[in-house]
């Protein structure tokens, strides 16, 4: 069975040959990743020569910075991408709960795996809980930016539990907000984590990522990747990235005053934002697909959902790429 392959922004070199302005004339708005990376040093010669090995530290250094319960589990994982695919494949069909507007390779994955996949609106949660086995949370929501507290998010895990069922929370985006993490409680049996270093230190080229629960169930799922599933160089990046902690307090810094920067420029050419996330804001707006084209018209690729309608803008990472954005819109 084939399936569609989902967007998720990015496609510089298709937007080129479309709207045909060179791919380095454009201003990738896209896909929300930091424009930012952590810097990443050269990588020692054995590192590429040697496979990987599950014993060379990366799991203490990420058990200490997401200060995991000793009977929490961690596992790094080929980006998160990895683990939410994995996923599914560890329980039998049930009814799964993701979100109407989110990450799409969620409902997916569920859906390939034979579940039946619930969308639901925000508001909608409370009251379909009792009927789901498995609710995905994105927290913050990809693509809108909304965040849940934790105490909310616990109370649903509660419920679920109660049903031998699980909470699987993607913290994709989590650094770049004030929001708390739940990776400290994943030790709890149906509470699952999802952690990556795509998008804050600006690594999705690595793909790297964690997933924080229970022993058996990271257990489970590092038998499903198979050995070696997380390459050599990607495990000596971050542990290095990880332990940055100065770095770490920068980069949120620097993508705060930015994202407010953003908001400012979107209100002036009449954008409302929306979002808690500091890596990109949200705009519901009935002209999306009008402003989507115009803007791409003067190599300027932004995120369009068609259905919203919305539109989500990610950061500009130099004062050329203000500029560009200010004048097109």
């Amino acid at each position: 069975m084939s399936v569609a392959k989902l967007d998720h922004g990015g496609g510089v070199h298709n937007a080129a040959r479309r709207w045909g302005i060179p791919p380095h004339h454009w201003l990738d708005l896209s896909t929300g990743i930091s424009p930012w990376s952590w810097p990443v040093p050269a990588v020692p010669e054995h590192v590429w020569r040697r496979l990987p090995e599950d014993d060379d530290g990366l799991v203490d250094i990420c058990r200490e910075v997401l200060a995991l319960p000793s009977n929490a589990d961690c596992l790094p994982v080929p980006g998160s991408q990895a683990a939410l695919q994995t996923l599914p494949l560890l329980r039998p069909r049930c009814r799964v709960g993701v979100p109407a507007v989110g990450y799409a390779e969620h409902a997916q994955a569920w859906a390939r795996a034979g579940h039946e996949v619930i969308p639901l609106a925000y508001d909608r949660i409370e009251a379909t809980l009792a009927t789901l086995d498995v609710l995905v949370c994105i927290n913050p929501n990809n693509p809108t930016g909304k965040l849940t507290d934790s105490e909310t998010l616990l109370g649903w895990h509660q419920q679920l539990l109660k049903r031998g069922g699980w909470l699987v929370v993607d913290e994709a985006f989590l650094d770049a907000t004030e929001g708390q993490s739940l990776a400290p409680l994943s030790d709890r049996a149906g509470l699952i984590v999802l952690r990556s270093l795509g998008k804050f230190y600006g690594l999705a080229g690595l793909r790297a990522g964690l997933v924080t629960a229970t022993p058996d169930l990271c257990s489970q799922m590092a038998q499903r990747l198979g050995p070696w599933a997380v390459n050599h160089p990607a495990r000596f990046v971050m542990a290095k990235a990880l332990t940055d902690a100065d770095w770490k307090q920068r980069q949120y810094q620097r993508i705060t005053t930015a994202h407010q920067r953003l908001l400012t420029v979107l209100s002036d050419a009449g954008l409302q934002a929306e979002g808690d996330c500091g890596l990109f804001a949200w705009c519901k707006t009935d002209k999306a697909n009008a402003l989507a084209e115009a803007l791409a018209r003067q190599g300027v690729l932004v995120r369009l959902f068609p259905d919203v309608p919305a539109l989500r803008f990610g950061l500009p990472g130099h004062d050329r790429g203000w500029t560009q954005l200010a004048a097109a819109l």
